[in-house]
C-alpha cells in the first residue's frame, strides 16, 4: 500500500505540472516614459494592466516600469519594444521623425478637437493606412493628446508675440509650425522640459494642460496661451505596441485577452483620460496667480493662415515619398468628422 499511495501521489505531482503547464503563466514587461502619476500611466495604462490581469485570470503579469527605468531615453522606446527589449512600450510617435509618415496627418495643424474622439478616429486611420508601417512590432493601441497650448514666460497675446521666442516642440512637424508662427523652435522630448524651462534653455513649450501637472508647469511659466474652438492648435500621436515574438508566443486564448484590450475602443480610453487630465490641468492652472490668453476666432484665423505652409510643406514631402498626402489628410478628416464628439 506504501508503493502504491507513492505512485498515487507521484501521478497527482505530475498532473498538477501538467496542468499548469498548459495554464501558461507569462510575465510582459511594458516601458514608459512618465512618472506613474501622470495621466496615461495612471488613468489608462494601470487600468489596462488591471483589466489585462484580471481577463487573464492572472496568467499574464505585466511589470509597469515607468520614467524610462529600463534605460535609454524616449526615442528608443520604439524598437526597445521591436527588438525585445521590453515586451511592451507607449511611444510618442514623433520622437522618431519621419519614421511614421502617414500618421503625421495628425499632427498637422489645426486638425483635432477631444482626445477621446480623435484618439478613436486616429486609430481607425492608421488601421486603414499606415498599419505597413508597423509591421515590425505588434500594435495594441493608437492614440492623440487633447489641444495643444502654449505655455510660456512671455504673453503670447497675439501672432506677433510668438515672434523670437524659444519654444519646444515635441515633433518635427510642430516644430516646423512654431517656425512658421515665429518662434525658434526647439525639439526635444517632454520629460526635458522642466529641467530646460528652469535654466531658460526654452522661453516656453507646447503641451496639452495634461502633462502640465507631473512637470509642474505652471510654476515654471506664468502665460498660457491657446484656443476654447474646436479644432486645437496641435495634437501629438501615440502608439502602446508589442514585441511580434511576445504577442506571437502567446497560447491562443491568451492572445484573445490581449485582442479584446486593442484597437479602437480602447484608443479611445485613453483619449478619454487625457481629456479628463486637461480639465484637471487647466482648472489647476486657472487657480494660481498665472495668466489665461484664450484667443478668439479672428486670431485664430490669422494663426490658421500662417500655419498653411506647415501643410503644404507636407503635401510635398509625402509626394517624394510616394505617398498620396492629400487622400491620408482626406481620411484624416472625415475620420475625425465621423468620431466628434
Amino acid at each position: 500500500m506504501k508503493k502504491l499511495s507513492i505512485l498515487v501521489g507521484a501521478t497527482a505531482t505530475a498532473i498538477t505540472l501538467a496542468s499548469a503547464a498548459m495554464a501558461q503563466e507569462v510575465t510582459l514587461r511594458l516601458h514608459q516614459f512618465l512618472p506613474l502619476q501622470a495621466t496615461i500611466p495612471a488613468q489608462a495604462i494601470q487600468p489596462w494592466i488591471e483589466k489585462i490581469e484580471a481577463e487573464s485570470d492572472g496568467r499574464i503579469k505585466i511589470e509597469h516600469y515607468p520614467s524610462m527605468q529600463l534605460g535609454g531615453g524616449p526615442p528608443a522606446l520604439y524598437d526597445q519594444a521591436r527588438d525585445g527589449v521590453v515586451d511592451i512600450s507607449w511611444v510618442v510617435l514623433g520622437y522618431s521623425p519621419g519614421r511614421f509618415p502617414s500618421t503625421e496627418a495628425f499632427e498637422l495643424p489645426f486638425m483635432t478637437g477631444s482626445s477621446e474622439s480623435s484618439s478613436r478616429a486616429f486609430h481607425e486611420f492608421v488601421e486603414a493606412n499606415a498599419m505597413q508601417e508597423f509591421a515590425d512590432t505588434h500594435p495594441l493601441v493608437f492614440h492623440t493628446h487633447g489641444p495643444g497650448w502654449i505655455h510660456s514666460n512671455k504673453p503670447i497675446a497675439s501672432l506677433e508675440d510668438v515672434s523670437g521666442q524659444k519654444l519646444r516642440g515635441p515633433t518635427r512637424v510642430i516644430t516646423n509650425l512654431l517656425s512658421k508662427l515665429g518662434a525658434t523652435p526647439i525639439g526635444m522630448p517632454v520629460p526635458a522640459v522642466p529641467e530646460a524651462l528652469s535654466k531658460g534653455v526654452i522661453d516656453g513649450t507646447v503641451i496639452p494642460w495634461e502633462v502640465t501637472l507631473p512637470l509642474k508647469v505652471p510654476e515654471l511659466v506664468t502665460n498660457h496661451t491657446g484656443f476654447d474652438t474646436k479644432p486645437g492648435l496641435y495634437t501629438a500621436t501615440f502608439i502602446m505596441t508589442m514585441n511580434n515574438d511576445s504577442y506571437d508566443n502567446l497560447p491562443d486564448d491568451l492572445k484573445a485577452v490581449i485582442d479584446a484590450n486593442s484597437g479602437p475602443d480602447v484608443a479611445a480610453m485613453f483619449g478619454a483620460a487625457m481629456d479628463d487630465g486637461d480639465v484637471v490641468g487647466r482648472a489647476k492652472g486657472e487657480a494660481t496667480d498665472n495668466t489665461i490668453i484664450v484667443l478668439d476666432d479672428a486670431e485664430k484665423a490669422r494663426w490658421m493662415e500662417a500655419a498653411q505652409p506647415v501643410v503644404d510643406e507636407w503635401l510635398a514631402e509625402m509626394e517624394g515619398l510616394g505617398l498620396d498626402g492629400q487622400a491620408l489628410i482626406d481620411s484624416a478628416k472625415a475620420l475625425i468628422a465621423k468620431n466628434e464628439m
